[in-house]
């Protein structure tokens, strides 16, 4: 098996119940700036991507009941939600993690923000924490 390349932090997901009010707390406190702001309807979700300078922070709101963002808040309340890594080979990246054994939620790459494809990961297989990858496919 080839030997992976490092993994990069991408973005850090944090789900809130109100996007607006967690936007202007990041940006008065920690000085950030969204970047892009986008719904995706199908998932049940408004994200805001802020810049921090470095690893960019993902605000993710559920704009009805019953999604996994929704289901998320109602159980732990607002906090930390994911780490997405970025890979160059999101469906190799897929294959050697299925080799090693860890769980994907995700079967095949799904599409995600920004025109990149994603795929999550079960977080048993990650020190139980829920881990995205993705990979910017230039769309």
């Amino acid at each position: 098996m080839n030997t992976p390349l490092p993994w990069t932090v991408d973005h850090i997901g944090i789900a809130v119940p109100d996007l607006d009010a967690a936007i202007a707390l990041y940006a008065s406190t920690a000085g950030t700036a969204v970047t892009l702001r986008e719904k995706l309807e199908d998932r049940g979700v408004e994200l805001a991507f802020l810049n921090t300078g470095g690893t960019k922070l993902e605000l993710l709101m559920p704009l009805r009941d019953g999604t996994p963002i929704a289901t998320f808040l109602a159980k732990r309340g607002p906090g930390l939600h994911h780490v997405c890594y970025q890979v160059n080979n999101i469906r190799q990246e897929m294959e050697r993690l299925r080799q090693l054994g860890a769980k994907l939620i995700d079967t095949t790459p799904r599409p995600g923000a920004s025109g990149t494809l994603i795929a999550f990961l079960e977080p048993q297989s990650f020190s139980g924490v829920l881990t995205e990858l993705c990979e910017y496919t230039g769309t």
